[in-house]
C-alpha cells in the first residue's frame, strides 16, 4: 500500500490535537517552501513534507529523522518498512530542509532539534512506546534526543552518525565558518568600504547519493553545527541507558566508520548492539542495501530485552 495513501487514509483515527499539530507542520513547510524556493535546486514539494504513517491498532511508534541536506523522503523506504511491521511512524522535517541550501545556511542545530521535538510531541499523542531513530545527521539528532530526554524513549537507533568526516572541506568547516562570520560582521559595520562576498566560502559541493532528494550545495555553517552537536553527544553518550543499535557502512566515503566504533565503545555496558554493513556509499537506507539494514533494525526492535553487553558485529 502506498505510504502517501496510508498517511491520509488513517487520518480519521488520529486524535484531533495530533491532526492539528500535523497540519501545522505541513503548513510551516509549505510557507518555507514558497519563501525559499530556488529554481533548479528546490525539489518537488512532496520530497520535503513531513508525514505520519499511523497504525491505529499499535501503541508503538518510531520518530524517524532524516539527514543533512535531505528531507523526510530520504527515510521513506525505512518508514514504509516500519509501518509494514505494525509501527506508527512520524518523519519530521528539520528546519532548513526540503527547501533550498540558502534556507539551511541560516539555521542552527537548535532549530533542527526543535523541529524534532515538535515531531516527538505529535507522535506521543498516538503512541505510548516510542523508539527514536535517524540516519546520518538524523542519527546524531536521535542520539541527542535520547541523551537529553532520559527515560523517555523505548529504544534508540543511530545509523551513520557523523562523529568523524572524511571529506576535506569538513575538516576546515569551523575555521572557515568563523572567517565567513567575521567578514559578514565587517560588512554590516562598514558596508560602504568593501563587499567581502568574494572572500567568503559559504558553500561546499555535495556529491549526493540521492540528488533527487539532497541539496547539491552544503552550507559550511551546517557542518560546523553538526560538529558542535556531535561534541555534545560524544561528551554525554555514556549517560544513555536504553537499548541502542549503532549501524554504519564499512566503506562509507563521507563519514568515517570509526565514528560508529567510537560511539559504540563510549556507550555504557548494557543492551547495546553494533553492526557494520559492507557498502561503498554513505546512503545505506535506500535501494537494495537498505534491506540488509532493515533486517538488523527488525531484529533489534523485536529482540527480547536483555542486560548483557553485545560486541562488534562486522558484516563481511
Amino acid at each position: 500500500m502506498n505510504s502517501h495513501f496510508t498517511s491520509t487514509a488513517k487520518a480519521k483515527s488520529l486524535p484531533l490535537l495530533c491532526q492539528q499539530r500535523l497540519d501545522d507542520e505541513r503548513q510551516l513547510f509549505a510557507s518555507d517552501y514558497q519563501k525559499y524556493y530556488l529554481e533548479g535546486e528546490t525539489k518537488a514539494q512532496h520530497i520535503g513534507e513531513p508525514y505520519l504513517l499511523h497504525n491505529p491498532g499499535s501503541t508503538r511508534g518510531v520518530l524517524l529523522i532524516h539527514g543533512l541536506m535531505a528531507a523526510p523522503e530520504e527515510v521513506r523506504e525505512w518508514a514504509d518498512f516500519l509501518f509494514s511491521k505494525g509501527f506508527t511512524v512520524y518523519a519530521p522535517r528539520m528546519a532548513g530542509h526540503g527547501t533550498s541550501a540558502d534556507d539551511l545556511a541560516q539555521r542552527k542545530r537548535g532549530e533542527w532539534i526543535e523541529s524534532v521535538n515538535r515531531g516527538h510531541e505529535i507522535l506521543k499523542m498516538c503512541c505510548d512506546r516510542i523508539t527514536v531513530a535517524g540516519f546520518s545527521t538524523g542519527g546524531a539528532i536521535a542520539l541527542h534526543q535520547a541523551i537529553s530526554k532520559p527515560n523517555t524513549f523505548e529504544a534508540l537507533i543511530s545509523i551513520s552518525a557523523p562523529l568523524k568526516f572524511k571529506t576535506f572541506s569538513a575538516h576546515f568547516a569551523r575555521p572557515v565558518n568563523l572567517w565567513n562570520s567575521a567578514l559578514r560582521t565587517f560588512d554590516s559595520l562598514m558596508p560602504s568600504i568593501v563587499n567581502t562576498a568574494l572572500l567568503r566560502k559559504e558553500f561546499a559541493t555535495n556529491h549526493a547519493d540521492n540528488p533527487h532528494i539532497n541539496y547539491l550545495r552544503c552550507p559550511v555553517s551546517s557542518i560546523a553545527e553538526i560538529q558542535r552537536l556531535m561534541k555534545g553527544v560524544e561528551k554525554n553518550i555514556a549517560t544513555l541507558s536504553i537499548p541502542t543499535l549503532i549501524i554504519h557502512g564499512t566503506h562509507d566515503p563521507k563519514v568515517d566508520v570509526e565514528s560508529a566504533r567510537e560511539l559504540f565503545k563510549k556507550l555504557p555496558d548494557g543492551e547495546k548492539y553494533y553492526k557494520e554493513i559492507d557498502f561503498h556509499l554513505h546512503g545505506i537506507i535506500r535501494g537494495y542495501i537498505a534491506q540488509t539494514v532493515f533486517r538488523e533494525v527488525d531484529n533489534f526492535l523485536n529482540s527480547p530485552r536483555q542486560t548483557t553487553k553485545r560486541g562488534f558485529n562486522r558484516e563481511t
